[in-house]
């Protein structure tokens, strides 16, 4: 069966970061449709409008189905152009602040930026100081610091540990650490010293061997380090340990960054520190 090919756009004046993320959150609830996105940050007058109508205009003579449009545009005067294109336009605004307007018996300031400026410096700064911590305690670094963390990650090599803390901070404000469980660490069923005074503070990353192997094998290919057989042992270690010792874990083979991070905080109780 051949799949349905239809171009999505993400229309913002500024980064495009909301309408992108609601965007792709909903087409990610339909099957059987191959998307090519067109994402355009930054659309703030009038030239750039008409040239983005042109190109919206030549993707529905391609695919033979008119593109869809996500937009944050706050301008109605670029709107108003876009809505002359054969496309059809979900404009998240639109939709949303003239019913919070009446909610709340108040006019929307229509200031483009603010949810991804530093206007809310504490915010910004509690984001940046994450992130920081996350990149000087990522891979066992400055053990002696973790009491500090908010959370350490701990896991065989590979397991994720770091993507999942430089979200944490990125997005969250949570100063993560991780530490590495390697396999001089396999001959005793305990945990490395270091981590038993952050015990409280631990979860744990754990996938499938195969799902390990696939990604060893990229880093370094036909070695011992990703020989599934390796890959097995490691894995069947770490979670017996896990069990043992009382640790939370999760499998994240099939779970993105973004499911990982949001689980991690649930089951740990921890809030975002971000906006606060």
């Amino acid at each position: 069966m051949t799949k349905q090919k239809r171009t999505v756009f993400y229309l913002s004046d500024r980064t495009g970061i909301t309408a992108e993320t609601l965007g792709h959150s909903l087409l990610t609830q339909f099957d059987g449709i191959e998307w090519e996105t067109i994402n355009v940050p930054f659309l703030d007058d009038l030239e750039k409008a008409k040239a983005v109508l042109m190109q919206i205009n030549q993707a529905a003579g391609r695919d033979g189905y008119r593109p869809l449009v996500f937009s944050t545009l706050l301008k109605p005067e670029i709107l108003s152009v876009i809505k002359q294109a054969n496309c059809r336009v979900y404009d998240f605004f639109e939709t949303f602040t003239h019913p919070v307007e009446e909610e709340l018996h108040q006019s929307s300031v229509r200031k483009a930026g603010r949810s991804h400026g530093v206007e809310h410096h504490p915010s910004y700064f509690k984001r940046i100081a994450a992130i920081n911590y996350v990149l000087a305690h990522d891979d066992g670094v400055n053990p002696k610091h973790l009491a500090e963390a908010d959370i350490v990650l701990t896991g065989v090599s590979r397991s994720g540990k770091t993507p999942t803390c430089l979200y944490l901070g990125l997005q969250y404000g949570i100063a993560a650490a991780n530490y590495p469980l390697t396999p001089d660490d396999m001959p005793v069923m305990r945990l490395p010293d270091v981590l038993e005074n952050v015990k409280s503070k631990l979860f744990g990353l754990t996938l499938i061997p195969e799902q390990l192997h696939f990604i060893r094998q990229e880093r370094r290919p036909d070695s011992q380090y990703a020989s599934l057989a390796q890959c097995q042992r490691e894995i069947q270690w770490q979670e017996s340990l896990f069990r043992q010792c009382n640790i939370p874990y999760l499998d994240t083979t099939r779970i993105s960054i973004e499911e990982i991070s949001a689980i991690i905080l649930n089951r740990c109780g921890l809030k975002r520190r971000l906006y606060g």
